[in-house]
């Protein structure tokens, strides 16, 4: 398998599809990979519980204790509904799913959008949350924050990109070593304590009161310090991703997480209040909570710096659990056709890449548009986490009472107490927070549903009308062609050559060069291209010439019957795609004719290496013509083009199918013969999901046998909208840029108009009962 020497060293070796149970993880794996956010979360949520308590001067620090218990008990009931949810949901039990099957597909949009977000602003909220830690020991970098935040954004993407288990060995150390310190650290500073606890440097800090101690403020520091159990639901979205048996191994590691963040986020929290830590604003932008606490009890030896470094480490890579989850849900979303099909994508390490840069590009814009100031930030997380956990937990007791099985009231209360803690907290949350910030969460959301909305609305359409025009091949399809001929060179003979090996019934030579050459090349017409009748000439008068050529190639076609192939000639000056792009005669007639209805397109190149040889001069005709068709599928745009490779009447027509998991040649292999195409498919194994190598060896095997001229003909879907074609694979794009410069190809672009097809769209999205 071929790949760039960078992509390699970047990306690593490419995977192959059946190697994905190969990257399946053990539990001491997945705990990294899956809990370093709810794990890293202990760093800083106790601090910004006593951010929002100092606020009412010192006295108000006595509450940290109850609101700490408070939350470590919202926190075990979380985990202990979603193992449940695990147990049930052995395939993945995300927020979405549970509540899509169960409550209908708005609460299922609400829960995904809500998570997306939440995704999103865990990698900004965990980069940011490093680098402070990184900060407290080298306060020199704190102006450069931004960009080292952004620069830590693309790290993980690239560490992301090579695969999950790669990832899960790499996070393992600074993951289990944080835990171990901050266990050191605790056990230390309790024994410590017995002998009379030392103070913290921030112990007199005067904290004088700006506002009331009032029950809105302790609420307030309870949605802050909940920030505790972001990340909780993580395990449940990624089950696919562990050992078998995979429900088991995704419960048993649900619980070891819940351990450890119930142990360590009240033995800070308790600490802070007997080494008497303080802290403030400006304190807290360059010196942590635990920073302070890890000072107290090691002073500045190497401990110390050892914790920082490896809260810095967890706290970065926390944000590994966006980028297992974001991507898998897209991904999830794109299956149920609510958002674009390229986010099923696997890349080389069978990882979902796209998902992985739009949500690095995401979170790299929240760094930059909120100054990487973690305060700010915090302030619109939260919301999201709580919402996906109260939708979750109904559609569980929703899914109890439906189904009734054996031990279903016991799991149902389980359940029930969940989304009731959880729908509080979301209410307290979204008081406490919204003028901080989290209105901005809370007005995103309606705009991310529409959206999910409308993607919907056009895949569903798309697929009625491909299902709608579905028929068998049509073996007597017509088929005129109209040959554009700019002068009498190379490029223009070698055309020639392919149109006399298609043995056309009707063609139409149109001079479309300069005018004041068109009568020296309509006399030596004759004897260069016999049998092809008088060169015509393109009337001007109607425009541009590409305005006039498409009203004269409407006036041929004026029955609509059939097809209606423009031969054009194009003389590649050199393999550099993008000379290429910039020639407006060829890259651009081509666009401009792409959307014609009824019209297909055939490029003949020249190649580099043709231009000096001696037969270029004179049309050849091929002794043999071979049709390929790239299939994805059995729709409408695939029974089109096979139609149109059949009015080719080639020696060998052959559809090819490149199957990229297990399984799908199965499924194609049973429609390609309940719709009787009527012409062979071949299925070849494309097991590393890169299309270049089987597709040029497709063709090569052909190409390979003395005078055989290869067409590649391509269905292609042509949208109403500019903006609809950005929700489809680019897959013919992509054929074209390979082939283009391959030596005895000729491309053909055969364009499917939905909006041609009268097909009413959908009015509303329905929803699931």
């Amino acid at each position: 398998m071929a790949t760039t020497p960078l992509k390699r060293i970047l990306v690593g070796r490419p995977l192959a599809s059946y190697q994905a149970e190969h990257q399946l993880l053990p539990k001491l794996l997945a705990l990294p990979v899956f809990s370093s956010d709810a794990l890293s979360s202990n760093a800083y949520a106790t601090e910004e519980m006593m951010l929002v308590l100092v606020a009412a001067g010192a006295g108000a620090l006595a509450y940290r204790i109850p609101i700490a218990i408070a939350i470590a008990t919202v926190l075990v009931i979380v985990v202990a509904s979603y193992r449940q949810t695990v147990r049930a949901y052995p395939g993945g039990g995300g927020s979405y799913i549970v509540a899509h099957d169960n409550l209908g597909t708005l609460p299922g949009l609400i829960a995904a959008a809500a998570l997306l977000m939440d995704y999103v602003l865990t990698v900004a909220v965990s980069v940011v949350a490093g680098f402070l830690a990184i900060t407290s020991a080298a306060p020199s970098l704190a102006k450069h924050r931004v960009l080292l935040s952004i620069g830590l954004v693309v790290l993980l993407t690239l560490v992301n990109l090579r695969g999950v288990k790669e990832a899960g060995i790499l996070f393992a150390v600074p993951t289990y070593g944080f835990v171990a310190m901050v266990y050191i650290l605790l056990g230390l500073g309790f024994v410590r304590c017995l002998s009379g606890c030392p103070q913290a440097a921030t112990a007199h800090l005067p904290v004088e009161a700006v506002a009331p101690l009032s029950l809105f403020l302790i609420l307030k520091a309870f949605s802050s310090g909940a920030t505790a159990l972001t990340g909780v639901e993580a395990i449940s979205n990624g089950v696919p991703a562990f050992r078998r048996p995979q429900a088991k191994n995704a419960a048993t590691t649900l619980s070891m997480m819940a351990v450890m963040t119930v142990t360590m986020f009240l033995g800070i929290t308790l600490l802070t209040v007997l080494l008497h830590v303080r802290v403030d604003h400006e304190i807290a932008a360059s010196r942590s909570v635990l920073s302070q606490i890890g000072e107290t009890v090691f002073g500045r030896t190497f401990a110390y710096f050892l914790l920082q470094g490896l809260t810095a480490g967890i706290l970065i890579l926390a944000a590994n659990t966006s980028y297992q989850d974001f991507p898998r849900l897209s991904s999830i979303l794109a299956r149920d056709r609510f958002m674009p099909s390229q986010f099923r994508n696997r890349g080389d390490r069978l990882v979902f890449s796209n998902g992985i840069i739009i949500l690095s590009v995401a979170a790299s814009f929240l760094v930059y548009a909120f100054d990487a100031d973690l305060t700010r930030l915090i302030q619109l997380y939260v919301v999201g986490v709580f919402t996906a956990f109260t939708l979750s937990q109904a559609g569980m007791v929703r899914r109890w009472l439906r189904l009734k099985e054996p031990g279903w009231r016991r799991s149902m209360i389980v359940n029930a107490i969940g989304a009731t803690a959880t729908g509080v907290v979301l209410v307290i949350v979204t008081i406490t927070k919204f003028s901080g910030g989290a209105w901005i969460v809370i007005a995103a959301m309606p705009v991310i549903i529409g959206f999910f909305v409308a993607v919907h609305r056009h895949y569903e359409w798309v697929g009625r009308t491909l299902r709608a025009e579905i028929a068998p091949p049509m073996p007597d399809a017509g088929n005129s062609f109209v040959l554009l001929v700019r002068d009498l060179g190379p490029a223009t003979a070698k055309a020639v050559g392919y149109v006399r090996t298609l043995r056309p019934k009707h063609v139409i030579p149109l001079f479309v060069g300069e005018r004041e050459t068109f009568e020296e090349v309509a006399e030596r017409w004759p004897g260069f291209a016999p049998r092809f009748g008088s060169l015509q000439q393109l009337q001007m008068d109607e425009g541009r010439p590409a305005r006039a050529l498409r009203a004269r190639l409407r006036s041929i076609r004026k029955d609509g019957r059939g097809f209606l192939t423009v031969i054009l000639a194009e003389e590649l000056a050199s393999r550099s795609l993008l000379r290429h792009l910039g020639r407006r005669w060829g890259f651009w007639l081509k666009v401009w004719l792409f959307f014609e209805v009824g019209i297909v397109v055939t490029d003949v190149p020249l190649l580099p290496e043709e231009r000096s040889s001696s037969i270029s001069t004179r049309p050849v005709e091929s002794i043999r013509h071979v049709v390929l068709i790239p299939v994805s599928g059995v729709h409408a745009a695939s029974v089109r083009a096979v139609t149109y490779a059949l009015s080719l009447e080639a020696a060998e027509i052959e559809a090819v199918f490149f199957s990229t998991d297990v399984g799908d040649e199965q499924e194609i292999a049973a429609a390609w013969i309940e719709w009787r195409m009527g012409i062979p498919l071949a299925i070849v194994d494309a097991p590393f999901r890169d299309l270049s190598e089987p597709m040029l060896e497709e063709v090569r095997r052909h190409t390979a046998r003395e005078g055989t001229i290869v067409t590649v003909v391509l269905p292609e879907l042509v949208v109403a909208h500019w903006w609809e074609q950005l929700l489809h694979g680019q897959s013919a794009l992509f054929f074209k840029r390979l082939l283009l410069f391959e030596p005895g190809v000729v491309l053909t672009s055969v364009p499917f108009h939905l909006s041609e097809v009268i097909e009413p769209r959908p009015a509303i999205l329905a929803s699931r009962e």
